[in-house]
């Protein structure tokens, strides 16, 4: 599969890397559409959803970004003074790497924390014309749950090492500073985007009800879709091949997207 690496700068000038996945076949030459991907918390590009969406999507003729936040991956910059603001700034340099290139992204997709970090980043994305979510959280402090009891240390100390999916991060005072009071619920409200929301009732890491709340808060166009019995990294590839095949048929509604 014809991929592109890219390097780009972030808003704090930090060197982020990522991969353009390349649109198969008959598109190879003119891409269906172009999306940007976020990964999820403490992922990098190559989670095997981040990888395999893109890959699945590519084959259906829609060109793909996938990259590293600040810290993580092959980005530069500290993970530990990162925190949602900064991955929303993120999401908004790698849009305008892809539209200084000439393909601006209609398409922003965001697995887990990269799914609100997508809602939270569109309004500053003029060519976004659509958002999907996969097992995102309407409140971002969620993700701050997963530090548990280092959560008073890092508060007490400034910083601390934590241990997240079994993985040493350092995560300090300003992490934490840029990841509460999001105030996500008016940044869906006014989004302005088609909205397509998936997420596994039985995700043990994002409950169902913070899709539930997502799509109550988000004014139309918007749809679910149940992603059925997939665990919350989507690392069986029929679950991403499936959520690649809805996005790809959901697009043609809201997205200039030929058909086949």
């Amino acid at each position: 599969m014809p991929t592109e690496m890219l390097r780009f700068p972030s808003a704090k000038g930090h060197e982020l890397g990522g991969t353009l996945v390349q649109a198969e076949g008959e598109w190879v030459d003119a891409p269906r559409a172009t999306a940007l991907f976020a990964h999820c918390f403490t992922c990098t590009m190559k989670s095997h959803a981040a990888v395999r969406l893109s890959r699945a999507l590519a084959q259906q003729g829609v060109q793909v970004l996938r990259f590293d936040f600040t810290g993580l991956g092959e980005s530069e910059g500290a993970f530990a003074r990162s925190g949602f603001a900064a991955n929303v700034n993120d999401v908004v340099s790698a849009s305008e790497a892809l539209s200084a290139g000439g393909h601006a992204p209609a398409l922003l997709i965001g697995h887990s924390l990269g799914g609100a970090a997508v809602l939270a980043a569109a309004s500053r994305i003029p060519s976004a014309r659509a958002v999907v979510t996969l097992g995102a959280p309407y409140e971002v402090d969620h993700v701050l749950d997963q530090l548990g009891d280092s959560l008073k240390r890092i508060e007490k100390d400034g910083s601390a090492q934590v241990e997240i999916g079994g993985r040493p991060f350092e995560v300090s005072r300003e992490f934490l500073d840029g990841t509460r009071g999001q105030g996500q619920r008016s940044r869906i409200e006014t989004l302005r985007r088609a909205l397509l929301v998936m997420h596994s009732p039985t995700d043990q890491i994002v409950g169902i009800e913070h899709a539930a709340k997502i799509f109550t808060a988000a004014k139309h166009p918007k749809s679910y879709v149940s992603l059925d019995d997939a665990d919350h990294l989507l690392t069986r590839a029929a679950d991403t091949e499936y959520a690649a095949g809805v996005i790809t048929a959901w697009l043609q509604r809201y997205v200039d997207l030929p058909r086949e």
